[in-house]
């Protein structure tokens, strides 16, 4: 994926992920933190899903990218909990 296309399924997936996770107000505060944290759920999300199905996971700007983002944020949210519940 080209620069854009992480920017934009990275804020959407972000946004989608905050969204749906209950309690995760403290985490990403602002745009630009949801932008980050919808790009590195697109890393762990394509990284998940190139493990289980053997294919790209998040490959431009559509709907099955920004789903694989989604989930990757989701998982990086529960990452993010789960570590600042045992601190």
């Amino acid at each position: 994926m080209d620069l854009i296309a992480w920017i934009v399924v990275g804020f959407v997936a972000g946004f989608l992920a905050k969204a749906v996770m209950k309690g995760s107000e403290g985490i990403a505060q602002g745009w630009l933190a949801t932008m980050l944290l919808g790009i590195l759920g697109a890393v762990v999300g394509g990284w998940i899903w190139n493990i289980v199905f053997h294919s790209p996971g998040a490959t431009g700007i559509n709907v099955m990218s920004i789903l694989v983002a989604f989930v990757g944020s989701c998982v990086v949210i529960s990452l993010i909990r789960f570590f600042r519940a045992r601190s």
